[in-house]
């Protein structure tokens, strides 16, 4: 019995190129080719649309949370479900959910759910991020002072251990609070080691890349700027080529023009990819929630602790496309790029995800006319529709 679907009726972007007047071939949860509208094989099923765009899933490596729940509020199986399915409404067919800085107990706990969602093979789901405990006290932003410490032998342990029981496992932590010999193991082990919420200088951060850190967290945000003596975090991304950075494109945590710079700038062609950081407040009309005990508000476009502090982002991956096609000028296909390609290469997962070539997972999205989600697939299933 076959499971071929031809999805057509809407222009189709592979990740790289256009096809029109064509159909989308889907076989046993994987794309097997696009072709032309009237080539479809006569046993196909087939989807047909009404218009709009059929574009890759979108891959979101920061996603603190989503439908009313915060990971570190609820570290559980049914926690990770619901954050998955959130995001799913967005456009997102992969994502990393996202632990921010917190206490021992509930680190196990986090990682213990993400072994469980592995085995129950959540749709969406493809592994966890660890933001912190290893940061910088004067770049913490919304992380916990009382929670921040630097990187012992037992949690360099515990990481390594863990990602056994995980498909992937990203890790954010400031270069001067982590010896790079840290590092080295942890990239060793198959973990991805982010540098952010760090004060380092161009040297140490560069030191913390030689070691084997391959990317960096919401790049301009929490970590030591851009000087003409002295380049910083920053400077150490934007310089090294082999390096991506994930960026918050809200108009509210990097101006518009820094962006534009930014991406001229950047080392390395397509090094800079699209997070949301987004927390509980995703496909929920919510105006606060808690972190460790304080309050986040919703307002004006952005989450903020009492003092103002930005916390996470207000912000779901087709806005995030949004922006950067219509306000930062980046061309249609591009943004795409960077809020799918990129973050699968930058993840190492872009044998599966980030395109729609022949043996990507069928994980794909409808856009309307308004360039608004439609419909999501994930793995040949539709996960959604508007």
């Amino acid at each position: 019995m076959s499971d071929l679907q031809a999805i057509s009726g809407a222009r189709i972007f592979d990740g790289q190129a256009w096809h029109d007047d064509a159909a989308l071939l889907t076989e046993f949860g994987h794309v097997s080719g696009i072709v032309h509208a009237a080539g479809v094989p006569a046993h196909a099923t087939r989807i047909a649309l009404d218009g709009g765009l059929l574009v890759p899933g979108f891959v979101d490596l920061q996603v603190n949370g989503g439908g009313g729940v915060l990971f570190n509020n609820d570290p559980t199986l049914s926690g990770l479900r619901s954050i998955c399915a959130a995001h799913a409404q967005f456009g997102t067919t992969a994502l990393l959910p996202t632990l921010i800085t917190d206490t021992v107990p509930v680190n196990i706990a986090a990682i213990a759910a993400g072994k469980a969602a592995a085995e129950a093979a959540v749709p969406g789901f493809i592994g966890l991020h660890l933001e912190g405990p290893h940061l910088s006290q004067a770049r913490k932003g919304t992380h916990h002072p009382a929670l921040i410490r630097p990187m012992e032998a037992d949690d360099c342990a515990r990481l390594i251990a863990a990602r056994a029981d995980l498909p992937n496992l990203l890790v954010t932590v400031a270069a001067e609070t982590v010896d790079p010999a840290m590092i080295a193991a942890l990239r060793a082990a198959g973990i991805v080691v982010s540098i952010g919420h760090s004060d380092a200088s161009f040297d140490v951060t560069t030191t913390a890349f030689e070691a084997g850190a391959t990317m960096a967290t919401h790049l301009f945000n929490a970590m030591s700027q851009l000087g003409n003596r002295e380049p910083g975090v920053v400077g150490a991304v934007l310089a090294a080529p082999d390096v991506y950075a994930g960026l918050i494109a809200d108009g509210i945590h990097v101006h518009p023009a820094v962006i534009r710079m930014a991406l001229r700038a950047k080392a390395g062609a397509g090094r800079i990819f699209l997070v949301t950081d987004a927390m509980s407040q995703t496909g929920t009309d919510l105006t606060s929630f808690t972190l460790n005990g304080r309050t986040i508000t919703r307002a004006d476009g952005a989450l903020r602790l009492a003092d103002g502090t930005l916390a996470g982002a207000d912000l779901d991956m087709i806005n995030a496309v949004e922006f950067m096609h219509s306000t930062i000028g980046l061309a249609l296909d591009e943004a795409l790029r960077m809020a799918a390609l990129y973050p699968a290469q930058a993840m190492g997962v872009a044998d599966l995800h980030g395109h729609l070539q022949p043996g990507a997972l069928a994980s794909f999205v409808h856009l309307d006319s308004r360039r608004r989600v439609s419909a999501t697939w994930i793995s040949g299933r539709q996960v959604f529709s508007a």
